[in-house]
């Protein structure tokens, strides 16, 4: 049996929701609405999922007693014993979606995410499955009316991407695509292959949550800018200007490359999204392993060294050795249409791992 959650607790996110629906409804200045309708949306679902409980509680309660009542006649008793199985699968499913609505929230979920994938082992090859999986994720951003751009490329020799970085906006894309980081490694055999043998080629993915001005303090003197043609570093024949801008942070060494757009103004304005994107990354990595010793859900390594996923062209077959996930959908995967198939398996271990830690 799932366990309830705590009364008290309940009781104060329903009165918060109350609060805030009053507050609303008395015509608040304009940064006040901003504000609590951005709460209150996130309120919305956690409250109808508690009263979804409270009436499946309510129901077993009547059910029971019924049941438990001399008065009831044989024929009501007999109705009642029916339906108490029912209710009582419905109270643990109400109990379960609210358990998993009251997780810890991770606050980088709800924003855009910043994508990066980059030719690994395996040469040309190697280049052509980046090209794959940025494929795969551009569909797959698309079929969820997200927007995606391309920040930085460098294309291969034969097609694919040596790599490419990408800023995908909208709502809840960091959640969706956030276990998507490590070693994605690929065994086909290359159309350039003469004797049909399999190659094995890899391709790492990198997803980065997005960094508000709030979320991060940075120290102008601490950035090193500088400009170039489009065509140079990191660029391919995009255009000849000194539009190019790279951005060092000299106390990390991080630095990025922003050269799609003409006007170096946009490009700096994207390298100063990259960079904060990247810097915030740093930030809530070393925060992670600052815990690790007390946080146990998490699904893999969160290494992005680790191998996390095989795409098997032979046999049609995408494998996930985090969760020992295998589906036959190779080309479903790859076009981006059954992507969440594995999206969801992936969250909702990652869910089991967190309720457990809590009652473990």
């Amino acid at each position: 049996m799932t366990p309830s959650p705590p009364t008290r607790r309940l009781d104060a996110i329903v009165a918060r929701h109350a609060i805030i629906t009053d507050t609303l409804a008395a015509g608040p200045d304009s940064e006040t609405v901003v504000a609590l309708s951005r709460e209150l949306s996130e309120l919305d679902d956690v409250v109808a999922t508690i009263r979804a409980w409270q009436a499946a509680q309510e129901n077993l309660a009547g059910v029971a007693g019924l049941i438990d009542d001399p008065a009831t006649d044989a024929e009501m008793r007999a109705l009642a014993e029916a339906e108490r199985e029912e209710a009582e699968t419905r109270l643990e499913e109400a109990a379960r979606a609210l358990q998993l609505m009251l997780l810890p929230k991770d606050a980088a979920d709800d924003g855009s995410a910043i994508l990066e994938v980059r030719a690994g082992t395996g040469g040309d090859e190697a280049a052509l499955f980046a090209g794959d999986l940025f494929r795969m994720y551009s569909r797959y951003a698309e079929a969820h009316g997200w927007r995606i751009s391309v920040l930085s490329q460098s294309e291969g020799a034969v097609g694919g991407y040596k790599e490419v970085v990408a800023e995908i906006v909208g709502r809840g894309v960091f959640a969706r695509l956030k276990f998507e980081s490590g070693v994605h490694r690929v065994q086909r055999v290359p159309a350039t292959e003469g004797g049909g043998r399999i190659h094995t080629s890899a391709a790492t993915v990198a997803v980065l949550p997005e960094a508000a001005e709030v979320d991060l303090d940075l120290d102008e003197g601490d950035l090193r800018i500088d400009t170039m043609r489009s065509g140079g570093a990191g660029g391919q024949h995009v255009n000849t200007t000194d539009s190019a801008v790279r951005i060092t942070h000299e106390p990390t060494g991080i630095a990025v490359v922003v050269q799609e757009g003409r006007s170096q103004h946009k490009n700096k304005a994207r390298a100063m999204q990259l960079l904060r994107a990247k810097l915030y990354d740093l930030e809530r990595t070393r925060a992670d392993a600052a815990r690790a010793a007390e946080r146990k859900a998490q699904v893999g390594s969160g290494d992005r060294s680790e191998r996390i996923r095989t795409y098997n062209f032979p046999q049609g077959r995408v494998t996930d050795h985090r969760i020992n996930l295998t589906l036959y959908k190779l080309d479903a995967v790859l076009s981006g249409e059954a992507l969440d198939e594995v999206v969801d398996a992936l969250t909702a271990e990652h869910q089991a791992a967190l309720l457990a830690e809590q009652h473990g």
